[in-house]
């Protein structure tokens, strides 16, 4: 598994992803190896491989470049690099950005599947230049990888409609987090029901910002819990932190690292506000229906695919605050519609999804995969039509 921050899990969607599937195919006897970035405070150590095993999976841990254009790939790079001297039966690759290394493993005759996430060429937080790769990466994947991996339908049509190609469609899984008890959140002041909450990376596209501000200008009862930080994103958080001090009721903690701590802030939300927009089906938001917690979203097709007729949803400051409002109003129907989000979360089963990943391995090892479209091009709108 390359071209993630690795596991343990602590990032985002594709290292969820990599812990979940990577750990129960080595509890199924597979051999299962996942590549992890150091963490920065290791970035200058003269060591640059750690292997290390975490719940059954082989970690190989090299450095990576510490600026945003290059991260990525520089450590796929060196994993790839490694992947050549320690070959494996089949590579799973995770996110278009790292097409550019697909050539190395077809030519070492290493099957290859690529993970194509959302549309990374409409994450605001890319320039002009930026956009154009990952526009370009996102072709090169099509011609370039055995296999495609889509999350979620909105990506698999996207791919089928943009450049005819066909994908494995595997989403990701839902944590039951019924049993989730409460005894941590006194540790923040909070109670049970008593507050709303928002999990996510500080980008443009997660919609933070629109949150906050929709949450500052209403009367809410509940404060507002912002869990997230960004890396790379100064000017935008402190955007962000310019609405929130504005208001007492927002609560800003950083990032929460406490797992144990985060799924009981995701199972005792009064409702889970959901801002991402470019992605496919997102781990942080199956979490919070697995945790039975009333959502309310960006309204884009990809969070309707999960959330169906349970989930409510806006596009503006005003709508944020009116679906707020309209909870506090009446709790009986948060609560209904929290339970009918816990009965959806258990369409999204990590066992079923690993099922998945098996079986493209296998078709990947035994070459039985009839690839997405070799050297395919974006399609026309004449085409598409």
């Amino acid at each position: 598994m390359v071209g993630t921050r690795g596991v343990p899990a602590r990032y985002g969607g594709f290292e969820t992803a990599v812990e979940e599937i990577g750990r129960r195919l080595a509890e199924r006897g597979h051999r299962v190896r996942v590549y992890c970035r150091r963490p920065a405070d290791q970035a200058g150590s003269g060591d640059t491989v750690d292997p290390d095993v975490y719940l059954g999976m082989e970690r190989v841990v090299l450095p990576a470049a510490r600026r945003r254009a290059l991260e990525t790939l520089s450590h796929t790079a060196l994993s790839v690099g490694h992947l050549l001297r320690d070959r494996t039966d089949v590579a799973l690759v995770f996110n278009s950005a790292n097409a550019p290394l697909l050539p190395v493993l077809r030519a070492a005759r290493i099957p290859v599947a690529t993970h194509v996430d959302g549309l990374e060429w409409r994450r605001a937080k890319w320039g002009p230049v930026g956009r154009r790769y990952y526009r370009a990466a996102e072709t090169a994947s099509v011609r370039l990888s055995d296999a495609l991996i889509a999350d979620a339908q909105g990506i698999a049509d996207y791919y089928r409609e943009e450049y005819g190609a066909r994908s494995r469609l595997i989403s990701y899984g839902a944590p039951d987090l019924s049993a989730t008890g409460s005894d941590r959140l006194a540790e923040l002041g909070l109670t049970a029901g008593g507050y709303h909450l928002v999990v996510a990376r500080f980008e443009p596209e997660n919609h933070v910002d629109l949150i906050v501000d929709g949450y500052v200008g209403s009367p809410a009862d509940r404060p507002l819990v912002v869990v997230g930080s960004a890396p790379y994103s100064e000017a935008y958080t402190q955007k962000i932190r310019r609405s929130a001090d504005r208001d007492p009721r927002v609560r800003m903690l950083g990032g929460v690292w406490d797992q144990e701590l985060l799924d009981q802030l995701y199972a005792n939300a009064f409702t889970y506000l959901h801002g991402h927009s470019v992605g496919g089906t997102n781990p942080s938001l199956l979490r919070a229906i697995g945790g039975g917690t009333a959502t309310i979203a960006y309204d884009v097709p990809f969070n309707r695919e999960v959330l169906r007729d349970a989930g409510t949803y806006f596009r503006t400051t005003t709508q944020v605050a009116q679906r707020i409002l309209t909870a506090e109003a009446d709790p009986g129907d948060c609560a209904r519609r929290g339970t009918a989000l816990a009965l959806r979360a258990k369409d999204y089963d990590w066992d079923v999804v690993t099922d998945g990943y098996e079986r493209l391995a296998r078709d990947l090892a035994a070459r039985s995969t009839p690839g997405p479209r070799p050297f395919a091009g974006r399609r026309s709108p004449a085409a598409r039509r």
